[in-house]
């Protein structure tokens, strides 16, 4: 990629195109996957974002900024580079990133998920020459259960809990998890409260049509409410503060992938852990990477050199990106600081 994409301090560079993609700090033109914080920076001065992402990226990025969005599929041409945005099925928004240069294609995947979700447009296959792909799970311990059956868990945690007398926090990223824990709730079984944080982002949401129940935001209500057989959907960073005590007896939870690893459950001092992650698992990244094909894949963001160590055991040519000075931020990221030092072993693996 030296002619085409080199890595810089500020992050991934087009040299022809001459933007960063996700950059790690402020630049002039920012290309961004999706409108998680640690992708999209605050201060850039220009944003060129997929469509369906429009109303997030506004919400938080600076209102001074310059804006530019593109429908799926549609190509706008920077510096003789045809730039397009592809789904990636992580979030609302979330894309994968299109470049083709003097009859070469890349195609930057950013972070993303394979399978159903009714909050984003689902991932599609894009055949490049090379990719650049996350591996935040890159081991074959990480295999998620079915969405059904999670958020069929999660209901009946809720309905137990209700016939308990209990209110019930579930925990999960502002952005993106909330939302799609949402539309995975039971309505008829209680009331859904949001916190302030996750109300904002079922905003932008529905601005952009994606069904989601009727909430309520918690600060609306009343000091002495009744708060038994409800569900608070929160973001992990209330938990233990004293935010928590207006809800009387409570049970809590938190939605993650990292919920997969021995003793996370435990280490987050939580009631329950469910597996929900909005990042692919060991045989979805294999699954994507086998669709695309590329000649070379870079890998990024995680358990790189086992994704890679694999890959190239099965003749791919797969080597790791430098992503220094990059800080994950969101719900799942965040988690592998706390279950850290849990260092699973590769093991045996098969390609799907």
């Amino acid at each position: 990629m030296n002619d085409f994409l080199e890595y810089t301090p500020k992050g991934l560079y087009c040299i022809p195109g001459d933007f960063h993609i996700d950059p790690h700090s402020p630049v002039e033109h920012a290309v961004v996957t999706h409108a998680h914080s640690d992708h999209a920076r605050w201060g850039c001065k220009k944003y060129l974002a997929a469509k369906p992402s429009e109303h997030l990226l506004r919400m938080r990025m600076s209102p001074e900024a310059e804006y530019r969005f593109l429908p799926y599929g549609e190509t706008l041409t920077l510096g003789g580079v045809r730039v397009s945005f592809h789904p990636a099925g992580h979030i609302l928004g979330s894309a994968q990133i299109r470049l083709e240069y003097q009859g070469q294609v890349g195609l930057v995947m950013g972070d993303y998920k394979l399978g159903t979700d009714t909050t984003c447009e689902a991932w599609q296959p894009v055949r490049a020459h090379w990719v650049v792909s996350e591996s935040t799970f890159g081991l074959p311990i990480y295999r998620w259960p079915s969405q059904e059956s999670v958020f069929r868990s999660i209901n009946e945690w809720w309905r137990e809990s209700r016939d308990e007398g209990k209110c019930c926090l579930l925990y999960g990223y502002s952005i993106g998890k909330s939302q799609r824990l949402l539309a995975g709730l039971d309505p008829t079984i209680g009331r859904i409260y949001c916190h302030g944080a996750v109300e904002k982002g079922n905003e932008a949401y529905r601005r952009t049509g994606i069904a989601l129940p009727e909430t309520t935001y918690v600060g609306s209500v009343g000091d002495k409410y009744d708060w038994r057989g409800a569900m608070v959907v929160a973001v992990p960073s209330v938990h233990g503060t004293p935010w928590m005590k207006k809800f009387g007896r409570c049970c809590t939870a938190m939605a993650s992938g990292w919920m997969a690893v021995r003793g996370a459950r435990r280490r987050r001092s939580v009631d329950r852990g469910f597996i929900l992650s909005d990042h692919v698992d060991w045989p979805s990244l294999l699954t994507a990477i086998y669709q695309c094909n590329p000649e070379t894949v870079w890998l990024t963001h995680g358990y790189t050199a086992a994704v890679a160590r694999y890959l190239v055991e099965q003749g791919r040519d797969a080597r790791v990106l430098d992503s220094r000075g990059r800080s994950e931020v969101d719900e799942d990221a965040t988690d592998e600081v706390t279950i850290g030092g849990v260092e699973p072993t590769l093991g045996e693996a098969k390609a799907p």
